[in-house]
This record gives structure tokens, sequence and C-alpha cells, in this order.
């Protein structure tokens, strides 16, 4: 296994999801520790573009927890239904917010992140945990964001 991401950076955004799935399928390959996978997925997200800050919330005692991630340091605990990820949690959907000032209830865990994307992560059909992504610019994520990163979802949880 190689532990490695090779992407090229001039790539357009989709042309660098389809590089980087198959690189973190194998990556991941046969690892069976949950933070290990979720730490490499985490870098190999940030090491791809440079987001802002991506990383994990794990649902733990009816709280969503911070776990492995990239980035500033961030808030360790969100209330169900509390903020972006909060509401993901609440709603069992993929959330796109393009100005994180103008999301009611917005949770500023660093006053630079302008725009937000969160995905539900699921593990033998429960919900168990999100996948936030911030950038330090407003509008930075859309469908295309959506679409690939479920896709990761779908097996970055064991």
């Amino acid at each position: 296994m190689a532990e490695n991401i090779s992407i090229p950076q001039q790539l357009p955004k989709e042309e660098k999801y389809k590089a980087l799935l198959p690189q973190l399928k194998a990556l991941l390959h046969g690892e069976t520790d949950e933070v290990a996978n979720l730490a490499n997925t985490a870098a190999a997200l940030w090491e791809t573009f440079h987001f802002f800050w991506v990383g994990f919330y794990l649902i733990k005692n009816d709280e969503l927890v911070l776990g492995p991630f990239q980035g500033p340091a961030a808030c360790t605990r969100i209330a169900f239904g509390r903020g972006v990820c909060g509401a993901a949690w609440k709603e069992r959907k993929t959330l796109i917010v393009p100005d994180v000032a103008q999301f009611p209830g917005h949770i500023s865990c660093n006053s630079r992140s302008q725009s937000e994307i969160v995905v539900p992560l699921f593990k033998n059909g429960e919900l168990h945990g999100v996948l936030d992504i911030d950038s330090d610019r407003p509008g930075a994520f859309d469908e295309i964001d959506a679409r690939y990163l479920e896709k990761m979802a779908e097996f970055i949880i064991i």
C-alpha cells in the first residue's frame, strides 16, 4: 500500500476528486482502525484541495465529538441540531453553506471560515458522525463536492 496521495494540482476540481477516490481507497484498504482511516482521509482531502479545515465529528453520548482533522484547533463538542454539523446530523443529509454568516445558529470555531460542507457518515445504516470541511473563501463548495464526498463517505467508515 502506498501511503501517499499524488494529485496534480492543475487539474479541475472534479478531476481531482476522480483521481483521489481510487488512491484513497487503496490507502485505506485493509486498515480496520477507524481513527487511522479518518486521519488519513482528512490528510488526503486537505493535501489535495488545500481546504482551510477538514475533519470528522463522531456521535458519542448524544453529541458530536471532534475526531481526526487537519487545520487549526476546532470546537470539541457540538449538540444535536446545532450549527451546520448538528443540522446535518439532525437532517441526515449533506449541507452546503455558501456563507456561514447567513446560516442560523452557525458555530464559529474559527472566524476565518467563510463556507462549509458537512456530509453525514453512516455505519451499518446508522448515523455515526459527519465529515466537516470549511473554506476561508465564500461559496467554495458545490454539488461536485457533495457528490464525491458522499462517495468517499461510503467507504471511509468501517
